[in-house]
């Protein structure tokens, strides 16, 4: 972490859930996010690994669209925890109907700036109409909500019965993280307060009456999260590309550094 805090991550002695310890207050946790570091609220190209990550995200995005195109043709869009609206910009490109929740209020000024498009506070979402939405998406954000349950189950409320919910979070189970241990940069504590393997989100999904109907890799996210663990830990640009290969290849046993999950609604 950039302030130098120490965090512990622990787990929940009957279902195995692991979470950050202690979690910062609700009130200066948005503290945390105020820094170049955080490349996912930046469009800064200085250095490296900026550079590297928006290269990577445009191809990205590309991809993300397409994988929505592929499981139905309805277009209306929520992105909760848009950023600033890279994502939400892509599929208004292609169509979509899209509106996203942000808390950040340099993001959600870059996405109006930019994009002409229009983000809201996050607390919107229990406004919002009930089986409302085509899709809802949260790239790499579950492990970021404050109120998980309470959030998650308005999430569920407002996705239509034919809908889908899409979530992408890091993988602490993947072999990049058991090799990485402390170090491994998608822990990212205190920003991330849940941690997660397949299994929690099959288990979060099967509680909101959720199937789980299909789990896919974010073959970048390897490489890139093994670069910034290797700068923790003074390694070289080479070894992260090593690791991050071998993240890729061994994913049949220890799952995806990052991976997308895809439920609907039983």
């Amino acid at each position: 972490m950039i302030t130098q805090e120490v965090f512990k991550l622990v787990y929940c002695s009957s279902c195995g859930f692991h979470f950050t310890n202690p979690r910062p207050l609700f009130s200066n946790i948005g503290d945390y996010y105020k820094s170049d570091a955080y490349v996912s609220h930046s469009s800064s190209k200085k250095g490296f690994i900026n550079s590297l990550y928006n290269i990577i995200r445009n191809y990205t995005l590309k991809q993300k669209v397409n994988l929505l195109k592929t499981l139905s043709s309805n277009r209306e869009l929520l992105d909760i925890g848009a950023g600033t609206g890279h994502f939400l910009n892509a599929c208004k490109s292609n169509g979509f109907n899209v509106m996203g929740l942000e808390p950040d209020e340099d993001a959600t000024r870059f996405a109006k700036q930019h994009f002409q498009v229009d983000l809201f506070p996050l607390e919107k979402l229990y406004a919002l109409e009930s089986n409302s939405k085509d899709f809802i998406t949260m790239w790499h954000v579950l492990e970021h909500v404050y109120n998980l349950k309470d959030d998650f189950r308005e999430i569920v409320r407002v996705l239509k019965n034919d809908g889908f919910l899409i979530i992408a979070v890091p993988n602490m189970e993947s072999y990049d993280a058991n090799l990485y241990k402390e170090n491994w940069a998608a822990y990212d504590v205190p920003r991330h307060l849940y941690h997660f393997r397949k299994k929690d989100i099959q288990k979060l999904a099967s509680e909101f009456n959720l199937t789980l109907i299909k789990t896919k890799g974010m073959k970048f996210d390897s490489f890139y999260v093994s670069m910034l663990s290797e700068k923790h830990t003074n390694g070289s640009i080479a070894k992260a590309f090593v690791n991050g290969l071998k993240s890729n290849l061994k994913s049949k046993h220890w799952g995806y550094s990052s991976q997308i999950y895809i439920l609907t609604k039983n």
